[in-house]
């Protein structure tokens, strides 16, 4: 199947009951049983079936289960939010004392879950560009995994996953590779494909395309070996060979944590999701128009699509040559970047990505408002950034609201 076939047919069928075109919502608490050993062979794994939403919903099956044939896992679990994902699909892998090499230009909010993690006994380690050559001297023994976001939010560097993960798996003791694809979606890249172990995505963005349900998934690619001799906490699982680590995730903290995903919620994303393709294409247009526009401005603008961007080139080889749907403008101050917010009448001064409007937002004074001077930059954040989630309305309408807004500033 081509894309936007796949968004409505693969591994989506209409319900066997009703024949209901989308998934029903089965918006409940507990799931009912014939008898006591019926329920006790569930709980055990020896039998197919639902015992509490908390830890099993057949809504939000049907979305695990698409976005893992979507991406082309072994098996998936969805999460309450995007951060619980983050946060899950590392502990399902770090104990304390162990290490993680981490991009510096993450999301704001993932930031400052790794200053979290050093609680647990975790050390993180931040590489500026997650490349073979930032790797090796941060790794040692005690490293057990390196995580990344494929396009940086809002930094928008493009990671070479397939350098990386080749380098990673190549050393004497191979290291999986963890990636955040949100912003890029399935869409752009399947980090899988390219040789990534494991995706993460905060369904709540372009996944969903409303700006209506907080959601998150964890996707497993089944390709890495988790030995007990490295990793202690899989000694259990191993047995699960390909699936060890969905196994265990499922069979432990995403289970015990309690971070699982409304079936009302599910059922919104799994919507939102069949409409993906056709609106990052027309997001992926808009914003590279936009970018344009603003070089024609002499507005300093970054957007991966854009010949003047350091990451063209991969944005050619590894995104098909679509930039994604957010770019970063400088300001020249602070008071600028407000003043230049304040006066755009169309786009809406939300912290979102990924909604079907466009959104603006000063980074620095908002999601990345606890993060160090230091942190900001490495980021890509500065007192002036403004950035830019673009929206699918007509491209003539958003550019004669930032030319206005620009006019505006200038005078």
């Amino acid at each position: 199947m081509r894309f936007n076939t796949a968004l409505l047919h693969k591994a989506s069928r209409p319900d066997k009951e009703t024949g209901a075109t989308n998934a029903p919502i089965y918006q409940v608490s507990a799931f009912a049983h014939e008898s006591a050993e019926a329920l006790e062979k569930v709980f055990a794994g020896k039998a197919h079936g639902y015992a509490y939403t908390r830890i099993g919903n057949p809504t939000v099956t049907a979305f695990e289960q698409r976005l893992n044939a979507l991406e082309g896992g072994v098996g998936a679990a969805a999460c309450s939010s995007g951060m619980a994902a983050v946060t899950l699909s590392l502990l399902n892998i770090l104990s304390a004392g162990d290490e993680l090499i981490a991009s510096s230009a993450l999301f704001g909010g993932t930031i400052d879950l790794m200053s979290d993690l050093s609680a647990l006994g975790i050390t993180v380690r931040f590489a500026e560009h997650i490349t073979p050559q930032e790797l090796a001297p941060l790794i040692n023994e005690k490293t057990r995994a390196v995580f990344t976001e494929l396009v940086g939010n809002p930094r928008l560097d493009i990671v070479d996953v397939k350098a990386a993960a080749d380098f990673l798996h190549s050393q004497t003791v191979p290291i999986p590779l963890i990636v955040d694809s949100t912003t890029a979606t399935p869409y752009l890249a399947n980090p899988l494909k390219l040789g990534a172990d494991i995706v993460v995505h905060s369904t709540s963005k372009y996944i969903n395309g409303g700006g209506n349900a907080i959601s998150g998934v964890i996707v497993d690619g089944g390709s890495f070996r988790f030995s007990p001799e490295r990793y202690p906490t899989f000694e259990n699982y191993c047995k699960f060979g390909r699936m060890a680590y969905i196994a265990k995730l499922r069979g432990g903290i995403w289970r015990n944590i309690g971070a699982c995903l409304s079936p009302i919620n599910a059922f919104l994303n799994g919507v939102g999701l069949e409409t993906l393709g056709l609106r990052m294409e027309r997001l992926c247009s808009n914003a590279l128009e936009l970018a344009h526009f603003f070089e024609q401005r002499g507005v300093s603008v970054n957007y991966p699509a854009l010949e003047s961007s350091p990451y063209y080139g991969l944005c050619q080889s590894q995104l098909g040559g679509r930039g994604g749907a957010i770019l970063t403008v400088r300001a020249g101050s602070r008071e600028r970047a407000f003043r230049l917010i304040n006066s755009l009448r169309y786009a809406l001064v939300a912290t979102n990505i990924g909604d079907v409007r466009t959104l603006v937002i000063h980074p620095a004074s908002t999601i990345y408002l606890h993060s160090s001077a230091a942190a900001r930059e490495s980021a890509g954040v500065y007192d002036d950034t403004v950035r830019i989630s673009v929206g699918i309305e007509d491209i003539e309408d958003l550019k004669e609201d930032f030319s206005q807004a620009l006019d505006h500033l200038e005078g």
